[in-house]
């Protein structure tokens, strides 16, 4: 990891071990092992969308179900708050779909999640599960998160339309604001 903007954290619970090792001004580089292609997909393309460099190796109790492992992914990501441009927003288009995402590192966790898959699975992903992992984050990233899929006749498409608008929000409000160099993007002074 070369930038001062770069992380790594593992979170090893009874359900779950993952090791995350992130970069936010990378050139949005992924490496990811989950053992559920359709999530690998989408984090992709929040590496690259978001221009991050994220390194990700998740083992779950898939033998259950994947919630832990998805949810848990989502926990793991987040970071110091300080010279960044803190809010970001995205609408993002592939073919008949369309999300629009927007953000806030607010220090306050809220998502509003509107969105209504045109079928419940993609191949064997169930959709449910892609709220529990913006859920996850988050909880713990301590961010105001919007999502929307405003049409789309694919689920596939409409997962990928939210996964890229995150990943372009996300880069938006983590950009440096050399203005506020040092200082929390806040006039209370702490996020």
């Amino acid at each position: 990891m070369s930038s001062k903007r770069a992380a790594s954290v593992q979170r090893d619970t009874q359900e779950t071990q993952i090791k995350l090792q992130l970069d936010l001004d990378g050139t949005g580089k992924a490496s990811l092992v989950t053992g559920l292609p359709f999530l690998d997909h989408m984090l992709t393309q929040i590496a690259r969308h978001g221009l991050i460099d994220l390194s990700l190796e998740a083992h779950g109790d898939l033998e259950i179900d994947a919630h832990h492992t998805v949810e848990d992914i989502g926990i793991v990501l987040g970071g110091d708050k300080q010279g960044i441009c803190r809010y970001g927003h995205a609408y993002v288009p592939l073919d008949e779909a369309l999300s629009r995402v927007v953000v806030d590192l607010s220090g306050r966790p809220g998502l509003v999640y509107l969105v209504e898959y045109v079928r419940p699975r993609i191949g064997d992903f169930d959709v449910d599960l892609l709220r529990e992992f913006f859920q996850g984050f988050v909880n713990h990233a301590q961010v105001t998160l919007h999502m929307d899929n405003l049409r789309g006749d694919n689920a596939h498409h409409q997962a990928e339309t939210l996964f890229k608008a995150f990943g372009r929000a996300l880069r938006m409000a983590t950009a440096p604001d050399p203005r506020m160099a040092g200082q929390i993007p806040s006039t209370k002074g702490s996020l």
